[in-house]
């Protein structure tokens, strides 16, 4: 019998980085590879992605990675495992003409991209995978079934049930589900982020009779922010625009590309005679749309320069009204807020979606009942989410009459072992840390990066320089000191003089003893002058000492 090992490198107790890993016997299959933004604290980070050492380690045994949509919490770190290892990329043909344009970024070269069907049946090595389309922001999405001795081991994606979704690239055919369902499934792997909210998620996802208002309240233009990759929003606004008769301009050239590509597939096409080109764009039209989009915190950082006249494009008038299509999302709080009340400020109408009316398109509690009514697997694992979303999807099974021990929440990294067919144990862990990416590098994992940058940020920094005999190591100059945030130099005379000579006294003693070395003599006078300033001063500033050594003629 098979031996099937399931587990996340990502995704699990926390909202993004999803990445999740099915191992039949040898062979391992990845599902997604994906980012989340970073917290307030984490600063100057842009992203952080999932730890893929396993993977490198194992990577002879990875027979496919599958990217089931082009959203950047499930595909954005993709980049970053091509960089260190060559594994063959199933997924759709949208997703792979953003995944085409994300590896041109990363300077990646011969990825093997397998473009499939949303609705599909093929082999990889001998194992076969069955794909079934799914509804989601994102077109061109798809859940995934891999066959076991067992039955099918299915992952749904992000989805819901919207039987009004008549775009071939958005609908979801529960028909698909029926048929694994009558096959067998041995585990049913399903997102957890709207498990706490009673009821189907459609219709309550679509924001047209919002922007309805808007556009019926409206004295001229109209200014919307969109998440750049939710496409079926986008979708919505172009069409009302068309029914008002009202012009679009794209603000961002990276959401006017996805929709290119869109287009070019077949799965939609712009009203014509809409689209108002940057080259004929002024602010002074009033029957303009401008669509203002970004990922994650980015939307918002463009709609706060454009409030605070820091736009070289977008000048913000009083007439206008500001319509905020992308609700704030973990990772975004800081920038959504700050943009809100600038806005405030400008006295500009603003209409914001209300978040308990409009929902994301994650499934809700009756959608999770649906498909696992439809699939009726021997084991549930809830995924994609924090943890309460994992336990507010545990209990849907539960509500469903499955049993405790035939629900399986996970932690990232730990494993669900299972053997002829049985739960053998979940008592095996793989140690993760989690990847920073500051601009396209990695920073330390061991987080004394960001230390040091919450030091700054908080408590400032003092630099302290002083100046030492190369030959004899006496001191000859100093001390130098310049502090920032931390005190002001010319009323604390006292506090510099004393730096400075438990500065000197460190070197002394090093000298006396025999035992100068410049690093260590810098890291005891570190450590005397932070209990000395935290006497003093309560704080414990990003201290920086110094040890010039010159070499002078004897």
């Amino acid at each position: 019998m098979e031996q099937i090992r399931l587990f996340a490198l990502g995704g699990l107790d926390e909202d993004g980085k999803n990445l999740t890993v099915i191992e039949i016997n040898d062979d391992i299959f990845v599902i997604d590879a994906g980012l989340k933004y970073p917290e307030a604290d984490h600063l100057g980070i842009e992203m952080i992605i999932p730890d893929f050492t396993y993977l490198i380690q194992n990577k002879n045994r990875i027979k496919a990675v599958f990217i089931t949509q082009g959203h950047d919490d499930v595909m954005a770190a993709l980049p970053y495992l091509l960089k260190e290892i060559k594994v063959p990329v199933y997924t759709t043909p949208l997703t792979a003409m953003i995944l085409d344009n994300l590896c041109k970024q990363f300077e990646i070269k011969e990825v093997e991209i397998h473009r499939i069907k949303r609705n599909g049946t093929f082999t990889v090595g001998s194992r076969k995978i069955r794909t079934f389309g799914i509804t989601h922001s994102m077109a061109d999405a798809f859940g995934i079934g891999i066959w076991t001795e067992n039955g099918w081991i299915v992952y749904t994606s992000e989805f819901i049930i919207d039987f009004d979704a008549h775009n071939e690239a958005f609908q979801c055919d529960i028909t698909e589900f029926s048929e694994m369902g009558k096959q067998g499934v041995f585990a049913l792997m399903t997102e957890s982020v709207g498990a706490d909210r009673p009821g189907h998620t459609a219709p309550s996802h679509l924001i047209s009779s919002y922007f309805e208002k808007a556009l019926d309240e409206a004295t001229s233009r109209i200014i919307v922010t969109l998440y750049e990759q939710n496409v079926y929003r986008l979708i919505e606004v172009l069409d009302l625009a068309a029914k008002y008769k009202k012009k679009v301009f794209f603000y961002n050239e990276e959401q006017r590309l996805l929709l290119r590509h869109v287009e070019k597939l077949g799965y939609y096409r712009m009203p014509v005679g809409i689209e108002v080109s940057r080259e004929n764009f002024n602010n002074d039209r009033n029957d303009l749309i401008i669509l203002v989009s970004g990922s994650g915190p980015k939307v918002f950082n463009i709609m706060y320069k454009i409030a605070t006249a820091e736009d070289k494009l977008i000048e913000l008038r009083k007439d206008d009204t500001v319509v905020i299509l992308s609700p704030m999302v973990p990772g975004t709080e800081k920038e959504s807020g700050r943009m809100e009340n600038e806005l405030y400020k400008e006295d500009v109408s603003i209409i914001t979606l209300d978040r308990k009316k409009v929902t994301s398109m994650h499934a809700s509690i009756e959608d999770l009942k649906m498909i696992t009514y439809l699939l009726k697997p021997k084991y549930y694992i809830p995924v994609h989410g924090e943890y309460r979303h994992l336990i507010n999807n545990a209990n849907v099974a539960l509500d469903m009459g499955y049993q405790a021990n035939k629900i399986i929440v996970l932690d990232n990294g730990q494993i669900a072992t299972f053997k002829d067919g049985e739960l053998k144990d979940t008592q095996n862990l793989i140690k993760l840390e989690e990847i920073m990416i500051d601009g396209n590098e990695h920073l330390d994992v061991s987080g004394l990066i960001l230390k040091d940058r919450e030091l700054l940020s908080t408590d400032g920094v003092i630099v302290i320089g002083m100046v030492v005999n190369y030959n004899s190591k006496a001191v000859i100059g100093g001390p130098d000191v310049q502090s920032r945030g931390v005190i002001y130099l010319k009323d604390a005379d006292y506090i510099v003089k004393e730096l400075g000579h438990i500065f000197e006294n460190a070197i002394t003693e090093a000298v006396d003893n025999k035992k100068y070395e410049n690093m260590a003599v810098r890291l005891e006078a570190k450590e005397r002058m932070a209990k000395y300033l935290m006497k003093e001063t309560g704080k414990r500033p990003l201290l920086l000492p110094v040890i010039v050594e010159l070499n002078l003629p004897e």
